[in-house]
């Protein structure tokens, strides 16, 4: 297991886990959310492949629509 931060909390996760296993863990639709690891922001292309290090902070933005 590894430490990260997932939106300012904290949450032990396996090691191994990928960006989009994270998503599906917390039930966030990929499709709609730009995600930041270490202020940096990720490409969607990368989601599959990114796995989780120790001490990674992930910050979600999902998109909502609206007028």
């Amino acid at each position: 297991m590894i430490q990260i931060q997932f939106n300012g909390e904290s949450h032990s996760i396996q090691k191994g886990t990928t960006l989009l296993q994270l998503l599906e863990q917390f039930r966030v639709e990929s499709r709609f959310c730009a995600v930041e690891i270490n202020l940096d922001i990720l490409p969607k292309s990368e989601y599959n492949s990114y796995e989780l290090q120790e001490g990674d902070s992930v910050e979600v933005v999902t998109l909502v629509g609206g007028g």
